[in-house]
């Protein structure tokens, strides 16, 4: 269904642009490469651009960033937060000043200074 969106999306846009030429240079691009307007192609082509007009409709009452295949994931995860950003997941950093305070005391437990005197007395 994907692939049929955008290939009707690319006719509709075909057909914007053919007719904003038409609206500001009174030129027919669909008709000077397919033989006129009264040719069999250039008709062919007229109704493909209606029929992906009719087919891009939907569109027009989606939510702006979704799309008729957006819906079916999003109703799936109705109800669920999503916190993440638009760059991707974000770290879980809650236990990062637990991990700073407990490797503080480990490297003070394991650290004992020696007394210089101590270990001249001992050789």
């Amino acid at each position: 269904m994907k692939t049929l969106s955008r290939v009707a999306l690319v006719l509709v846009i075909i057909g914007a642009i053919n007719w904003g030429l038409i609206g500001f240079f009174q030129f027919d691009l669909v008709a000077a490469l397919f033989g006129g307007q009264d040719s069999a192609l250039s008709r062919i082509i007229y109704s493909l651009v209606g029929l992906s007009g009719l087919a891009c409709l939907p569109l027009l009452f989606a939510p702006l960033g979704e799309s008729k295949t957006d819906t079916t994931s999003q109703s799936q995860n109705y109800g669920q937060a999503n916190y993440a950003t638009e760059f991707g997941a974000e770290n879980d950093m809650t236990d990062i000043n637990n991990q700073a305070k407990q490797s503080d005391s480990q490297s003070s437990q394991t650290y004992k200074p020696t007394d210089s005197n101590q270990s001249d007395d001992q050789m």
